[in-house]
């Protein structure tokens, strides 16, 4: 997997604020970091920030955005790299581990406050995208609707990064070094190649489920219109 240069705005003072905002709203979070000490970091004035973004709120759309561009172009790779018929698993969650590496305190803090929803919606999008494809080659109806999958499937891979530190220990890797990435990797083809539950069993599961449902006087939604 090849990644591309960086943007000619990445060499600019805007990205060193916008950088500088990334790791003090990683380390403080957006309440308690200040535009003072941000410009301070990033070696600009505070009025030289204030004409970039004007706020801090403007600023943390920023960073968002950032972050939004940078992971896309993670996906459009690895959509490129399928389409190529050489795509490589392992490569790419280590090359998106790398990426995302020197951003992770800022998505954890962020995601459990509440906020980055425009990365979090971003992610689900793409996810969509994915399960479009695999929902084509499925011979049975989802029991749930595409965009509560993609919903459900981003939090459960946002949760690596989150606790990146607990999955290191538990891998006995870091999982941003290449060593770690790889054993990430091969973990999740294992989880994803041998589903805990077959198709049968899934669905006496979730016949028991409506069952309940319809008993406590509801039932389960059901997915509807086109996959």
């Amino acid at each position: 997997m090849t990644t591309s240069g960086p943007d000619t705005e990445d060499l600019t003072a805007r990205a060193r604020i916008r950088d500088a905002a990334l790791r003090h709203f990683g380390e403080h979070g957006f309440d308690r970091a200040t535009t003072r000490a941000i410009a301070e970091t990033a070696g600009v004035s505070p009025g030289l920030l204030r004409h970039h973004f004007g706020s801090k709120q403007a600023l943390r759309e920023a960073c968002d955005a950032h972050l939004v561009k940078l992971i896309s172009r993670i996906n459009e790779q690895a959509a490129a790299d399928m389409a190529a018929g050489g795509v490589n698993g392992v490569n790419h969650v280590a090359a998106s581990m790398a990426a995302l590496g020197p951003y992770q305190r800022y998505l954890a803090r962020a995601l459990t406050e509440g906020r980055a929803e425009p990365v979090f919606d971003a992610m689900v999008r793409m996810s969509e995208q994915w399960l479009a494809g695999l929902d084509e080659r499925r011979s049975d109806v989802p029991f749930a609707g595409r965009k509560a999958r993609a919903t459900v499937g981003t939090a459960m891979a946002l949760a690596v990064g989150i606790l990146h530190e607990h999955v290191s220990r538990g891998l006995g890797a870091d999982v941003s070094g290449e060593e770690g990435a790889h054993l990430l990797a091969l973990t999740l083809l294992d989880l994803y190649s041998h589903p805990w539950l077959s198709p049968d069993e899934a669905a006496a599961y979730r016949d028991a489920l409506d069952r309940t449902r319809t008993d406590a006087g509801t039932a389960l939604p059901t997915e509807e219109g086109p996959r």
